[in-house]
């Protein structure tokens, strides 16, 4: 069975992830707090907004903004 999790962007307790899917700290805090059906929804999100503004993803800035913009969907809600 998979372990639940408090989930603070459906703020509920929903089912963890089964790995870090971010790198480094930012990593540990969406693995220990963001749920499966969270990350799944940054997923299309995050695919909307490198197609919508032409994101190059070996581009530095854009990664910077990227990231930027996930902190905000998952921890601020504001999408």
């Amino acid at each position: 069975m998979a372990k639940k999790i408090f989930c603070i962007y459906f703020k509920n307790k929903l089912e963890q992830l089964n790995k870090k899917v971010y790198p480094g700290s930012i990593g540990d805090i969406i693995y220990n707090n963001i749920s499966k059906n969270a990350w799944k929804k940054w997923i299309i999100h995050q695919t909307k907004i490198i197609n919508e503004k032409k994101l190059n993803m070996v581009n530095k800035k854009h990664i910077s903004f990227l990231k930027k913009e996930m902190i905000n969907f998952l921890f601020l809600n504001k999408s």
